[in-house]
């Protein structure tokens, strides 16, 4: 009898490092979970509130950028308010993997979401820095202008929505190789 109790006590001093290190990684995944829905929910709202209006000759006559003149950036605003409304309801899930750490099924089911909503994001983010690129630099061979030194404040929030929706980008990475992490440790 002594010696199973001592080889029950053996075995659970020996899983709970494993199980405080993936409950660790889980509390890791809900933090930049957060942070990336933040980070996308900033770059949405930024690029989805510019636009600039620039006189002509005259008071009544303006030229204006705004977001939706360009299919690309309205592109970029569905797709980072998809993915923030997906970050948003994945935190249910993760919350329950800080609860119940050798939970598998469902992190496998967050690994492969989490994937899609990473090639939705940078699918939409690299389409969005090529028309920046375009909007800053132009492209002597097609004629097209640089528009950037007239539209310098629209030009300068669009770059910084661009910047949010790449660090999530970067997030997402992260969160791919924690579920990985976790998945193989359980």
């Amino acid at each position: 009898m002594k010696e199973t109790v001592v080889e029950a006590v053996k075995v659970s001093k020996a899983a709970s490092p494993r199980r405080v290190m993936t409950r660790g990684l889980s509390i890791m995944d809900f933090f930049l979970r957060i942070i990336a829905a933040i980070a996308t929910l900033g770059s949405a709202v930024a690029m989805g509130t510019t636009n600039e209006s620039l006189p002509f000759a005259t008071a009544f006559v303006k030229f204006s950028a705004e977001f939706d003149d360009l299919p690309t950036f309205a592109f970029f605003v569905t797709a980072n308010s998809i993915v923030c409304g997906y970050l948003v309801l994945s935190l249910v899930l993760s919350f329950f993997h800080i609860v119940r750490s050798t939970a598998v099924k469902s992190r496998i089911l967050l690994l492969i979401l989490d994937t899609v909503m990473l090639g939705l994001l940078t699918a939409a983010a690299s389409a969005a820095a090529a028309i920046v690129y375009i909007a800053h630099y132009g492209n002597s061979n097609a004629n097209w202008f640089p528009i950037c030194q007239q539209y310098n404040n629209f030009c300068e929030r669009i770059s910084g929505s661009l910047i949010g929706s790449f660090v999530a980008v970067v997030l997402f990475i992260i969160l791919i190789l924690l579920s990985a992490v976790a998945i193989s440790r359980n």
